[in-house]
């Protein structure tokens, strides 16, 4: 009996230090739409418009646009003409289907403090790797996480593809819409890290997929680049208690 007792605690203390379970998915890669531009789509977000706790980040199919869902409130960022002149439109709708989409469901997130020397871009992406691996999370699998805060600066692009072209590169992707930086601006950035999935939902030099929402709701875009600035938060998936 006294065995049993301690197997139980010792399960126990396990079980409260072991983070939540969350699988990561997708639907299309980034080297199809690279290398073989297929555009086409891939994922209907209607089939998952009733999906609790919903995080996702993708393309709009044919790369028309940018897709960001968080706790399940969908954002649909694209390009439209209007007075001869480009702009962005942002629409909540689940009616869109994506040639990419990464996507988790979260029920609690963890908030922890991100130093003041942590800055840049690989900075970042430092700090998560070695935050998320201090909080028990495997970094060989992938997870989501998100960033609140003001951000001194970030670099940002909306894809809008010209029906046709068949030459795809990351450049090309930033200049084919609308792209520019915006200072010292609130905002969250939902990402998907992962070290496995370069040329499927990162690029083949980060191990980060970083989009971002103002808390103005003037934007929602693919982050290229960034500078945090002071009191910036990363949320990870909550330890269960």
């Amino acid at each position: 009996m006294k065995l049993i007792i301690q197997l139980i605690l010792l399960l126990s203390i396990y079980s409260c230090n072991t983070p939540e379970n969350v699988l990561v998915e997708y639907k299309g890669a980034l080297r199809d739409i690279m290398h073989k531009g297929d555009l086409s789509a891939k994922a209907n977000l209607k089939d998952f418009e009733n999906l609790k706790g919903l995080y996702a980040l993708g393309a709009v199919e044919n790369l028309k646009g940018e897709i960001l869902i968080l706790d399940g409130v969908p954002y649909i960022s694209s390009c439209e003409i209007k007075d001869s002149l480009k702009i962005n439109t942002l629409k909540k709708t689940f009616n869109t289907k994506a040639a990419l989409l990464v996507y988790s469901q979260v029920n609690n997130w963890m908030d922890i403090k991100i130093p003041f020397d942590v800055q840049t871009y690989q900075q970042l992406e430092d700090f998560i790797s070695a935050e998320a691996k201090h909080q028990g999370i495997d970094i060989n699998e992938p997870f989501p996480f998100l960033i609140d805060g003001n951000f001194d600066s970030f670099d940002w692009h909306v894809i809008d593809w010209k029906a046709g072209d068949l030459e795809h590169s990351h450049e090309k992707h930033i200049q084919a819409g609308l792209h520019g930086t915006k200072h010292n601006t609130k905002g969250t950035v939902l990402g998907f890290y992962s070290n496995k999935h370069h040329a499927i939902y990162t690029h083949h030099t980060t191990n980060m997929h970083l989009h971002i929402k103002t808390n103005e709701h003037d934007l929602v875009a693919h982050v290229d680049d960034l500078m945090l600035g002071t009191e910036m938060v990363l949320k990870l998936p909550k330890t269960i208690k």
